[in-house]
């Protein structure tokens, strides 16, 4: 299902409030993985906990005021923790809808980054071009909607500064990402103008491993981890909502942390 969340329009105060009392109450990745209890539901929202459409959608309207919630409060400025170099994971943990064992290798020299949308400059990019724009290091924790987390060193070209190289319309509310194993992905923009969101190349002073997102995946410090594709293959700015693999599934779209 679509989610119907926009993150354009600022909630009305009294809902903004109400929704600050329902977050104390209820844990964000206990609503996500389906713990929240049928009783508690029907308290908060008044909803027929005996029809399965009339939770979809109670669930569904808490999940799209969570989100817009989240991007009211987002703060572009605000960087999330760092870590020292001696608490890397290393390797990263591997993350996605399927087994490790399932990841096909991409071929490098053949890849290329493709841009569509709202950007001037549409030439696509390879990975040796890339690799000669300016880069920076981050060491963040990637917390997953499972719960759980490590944390890792990232390097990489920093989102922001190559949106703005390519001429893409920094005033468009979407930036979408299609990758190598079809799990598409979409953020804010405000998020990817985030200093701490990069399209990372490297991990702890090498180069992405293939089951790790070679050649170029997002790293994002603002997002729990199901928010940052691998194998990134194509990039659109846009004001079009553009969802994403899980959240077409019912996850949160914003998904801060």
């Amino acid at each position: 299902m679509t989610p119907r969340f926009r993150p354009v329009e600022r909630p009305d105060p009294a809902i903004l409030d109400d929704h600050r009392a329902l977050l104390r109450a209820i844990d964000r990745r206990r609503l996500l993985r389906g713990g929240l209890s049928l009783g508690a539901l029907t308290m908060l929202t008044g909803c027929d906990v005996r029809r399965p459409d009339a939770v979809q959608s109670a669930l569904l309207t808490l999940r799209d005021m969570n989100d817009a919630v989240q991007a009211w409060l987002f703060d572009p400025r605000k960087l999330a923790p760092t870590y020292p170099a001696s608490q890397v994971l290393k390797p990263p943990k591997f993350n996605a809808y399927y087994d490790v064992t399932k990841v096909k290798p991409v071929d490098a020299a053949g890849w290329r980054l493709e841009l569509s949308g709202l950007v001037a400059d549409r030439r696509p990019w390879t990975l040796s071009q890339l690799t000669t724009l300016p880069q920076r290091d981050m060491i963040i924790k990637h917390i997953c909607v499972e719960g759980w987390s490590y944390i890792g060193e990232w390097s990489g070209i920093p989102l922001g500064s190559f949106l703005r190289r390519v001429g893409a319309d920094l005033k468009a509310k979407y930036v979408a990402f299609r990758t190598a194993d079809d799990y598409p992905s979409s953020i804010d923009m405000a998020t990817a103008l985030h200093p701490q969101t990069l399209l990372a190349l490297d991990y702890a002073g090498k180069t992405l491993a293939d089951p790790f997102g070679f050649p170029l995946r997002l790293r994002m410090a603002t997002k729990l981890g199901y928010k940052n594709p691998k194998w990134i293959t194509a990039i659109e700015v846009t004001n079009r909502y553009p969802s994403g693999y899980w959240e077409d599934r019912g996850y949160s779209w914003f998904a801060g942390i």
